[in-house]
């Protein structure tokens, strides 16, 4: 069986149970990982603020994969070693088409959620990440920055039927998948959590081999094709789990508890 260094995992509904938790049998898993001398990481389309409040839980300290990949960023000193942004003109061209048709969306700039539509879509995306937000209607009143990733929430059917229209319209430059049924989100071509993964294998001198990636839900796609062991989570979307090299427990059965004893701790 390989040797594997660095293991990058999705949070919602792959660590975090139900309840929004990582158990205490999760935890002590990782804590073992990390005392072989295991990198281990977060891959998650939530903004840093956000994900580093997990990862404060589990004991990380290396750099975190957010915002779907466009963000890679040290827990410790917050500097930043991998971005990449949404072209402001495609930014532009979003937000036009969501106001035509009266779609909420919002952007993240600087780490910071901007909401151009208030209401219960808003708050319980942000009840869910545990984060702040500001509602401004008119694009050219935020703040000027970079837009790491914009999204637009919905029902699933209506996302399913607009995303390849929005494909032809924001072009490759721009990368669209979903989180979750009612998320569209938006990011840099590059912006992916399999870009990602490979930066940080790099960054850290490990082979792509040597890695390992846990995810749900489509977006962690490029990740699981990437990685050396791509994992799906039982309750993960049926395409990624064709895809996965290998199927584990539910998140709320410790399904990266038995990937980590079954490939990092060999129990």
């Amino acid at each position: 069986m390989p040797s594997y260094k660095l293991i990058a995992i999705d949070l919602d509904d792959t660590l975090l149970n139900d309840e929004l938790e990582v158990t205490e049998a999760t935890r002590g898993a990782l804590a073992e990982a990390l005392s072989r001398g295991v990198h281990v990481t977060l891959a998650t389309g939530r903004m840093f603020a956000s994900a580093k409040q997990t990862a404060a839980q589990v004991g990380l300290n290396v750099p975190l994969i957010t915002y779907q990949g466009s963000l890679v960023r040290n827990l410790l000193d917050e500097r930043t070693l991998y971005e990449r942004s949404v072209d402001l003109e495609a930014v532009r061209k979003l937000y036009a088409y969501t106001r035509d048709r009266q779609l909420h969306l919002q952007t993240y700039i600087d780490d910071k959620l901007y909401s151009f539509d208030d209401g219960d879509r808003l708050a319980a995306y942000a009840k869910q990440s545990n984060i702040p937000y500001i509602v401004e209607p008119e694009l050219d009143a935020l703040p000027i920055g970079r837009h790491t990733k914009l999204i637009i929430i919905d029902e699933p059917a209506l996302l399913d039927q607009i995303a390849p229209e929005l494909h032809a319209l924001l072009g490759p430059e721009v990368h669209i998948t979903k989180s979750k049924p009612h998320y569209l989100e938006f990011t840099h071509r590059e912006g992916t959590k399999g870009h990602a993964l490979k930066f940080l294998a790099e960054h850290f001198g490990i082979s792509i081999d040597e890695t390992i990636a846990i995810g749900d839900s489509w977006n962690d796609r490029e990740m699981i094709e990437a990685a050396g062991l791509g994992v799906a989570m039982a309750n993960a979307v049926p395409a990624l789990r064709e895809i996965a090299d290998f199927v584990t427990l539910s998140n709320n059965e410790d399904g990266v508890k038995h990937v980590v004893d079954k490939f990092i701790l060999k129990l």
